[in-house]
Parts: structure tokens; sequence; C-alpha cells
């Protein structure tokens, strides 16, 4: 009699478990990356447009109250211009953040905000695209903010598509003759597909 007990006691967990809406997800998107010019200190700050990549993966602490981290990564080109000199920077970025999201539940539609902290490493790449040889790294920290919404195509996949942007302050790469010593937003806006497990 125990035994039986025992064993519906474990497959009535077994079933609640299984019910639960998962809490996890993780997801890939293409981003592009868009910076403003910067002007600042006698000098001046341009980045082109480009591509990159981001993952990104999620908690549900709540069921509308969760935690993500995050990491990107794209190629694009910084143009310094002041009175004496015009140097460009090849550059290789990379984002690691971390944020709180809160989401709500409409439907299929699921619209969510998130804020949060973490670092850019911004490397100059040696080829021809850079033009000065004295380029140093920039590890720049700052503050991540965005929203989105996720739609729902089945219980376990999302399409995701968000803004989010980074407040940093603007990189010089060690070369102090065309710092602005300004802040400036990278948006980095985000279409891709999120699997819940």
């Amino acid at each position: 009699m125990k035994r039986m007990l025992l064993g519906a006691l474990l497959l009535s967990a077994g079933s609640a478990m299984m019910a639960q809406e998962s809490r996890q997800d993780i997801s890939v998107s293409a981003i592009g990356v868009w910076q403003p010019q910067v002007n600042g200190n006698g000098s001046q700050l341009n980045a082109s447009m480009t591509m990159g990549g981001l993952v990104s993966y999620r908690y549900l602490v709540t069921p509308r109250s969760g935690l993500e981290v995050n990491y990107s990564f794209s190629q694009y080109t910084d143009y310094f211009r002041t009175s004496f000199t015009r140097p460009a920077v090849h550059v290789r970025q990379q984002e690691i953040t971390g944020a709180y999201v809160y989401s709500r539940n409409y439907g299929n539609y699921n619209p969510f905000v998130e804020v949060g902290v973490g670092g850019y490493i911004m490397s100059p790449i040696r080829d021809f695209g850079t033009t000065s040889l004295d380029t140093k790294q920039n590890t720049n920290i700052g503050a991540l903010f965005g929203a989105g919404v996720a739609y729902e195509l089945s219980p376990s996949w999302d399409l995701r598509v968000a803004y989010r942007a980074f407040v940093l302050k603007a990189p010089n790469f060690g070369l102090d003759s065309v710092a602005t010593r300004r802040y400036t937003v990278i948006s980095t806006p985000a279409v891709g597909f999120a699997y819940h497990f």
C-alpha cells in the first residue's frame, strides 16, 4: 500500500513538473550596429554601420521578471577627425552584459523592457582598415537598455524583435590626440529566435 501511495505521489509530482511553463530560454539574433556622430575636445568620431550577432540566455525568476546575460560580436570602422589628423581604426567589438527583464503576456505577444550593465571590449584589428599603429584595446563599462516583443510561434519557440542600446564613453583607442571625452549611445536593434526549455 505504501509503495502504491509513493508511486502515485511521484507520478503526480512528475506531471506537475511537466505542466510548468519553461523558465529558461536561449536566443540567437542578428543585430545592426549604429552610432551617432560624437563631437568634443576638438575631435569628431564617426563609425560605419554594420551587422553582427547576439546570443542571450534568460532565466525567469517570476512569470514577469527575469535575468538575462548577453554576448554580442561585430566589426566596424571608427573614423576620427581633428584639425591635424584623420586616423581610422578597424574595430572588433564584443559586448558582455547582464540585465533585468520585465515582460507581460498578451496572447501570443510578450512585450518586454530591459535594463542592465556590462562592458564593451573594442579591439583594434591590425589590417589596412587601421591607419595608426599606436592603437590600444578599449574596455568600456556602461549601461544597457532596451525594449522589444516576442511572438510565440510554438510553446518552445519565439520570434524576438528588440531595440537595444548601450551608453558608454566614446573610445579613443589610446590616441589621446583624438579623444572626444564624450559619451555615446551604440544602438543594436536585434531580430532572432528564442528556444524555451
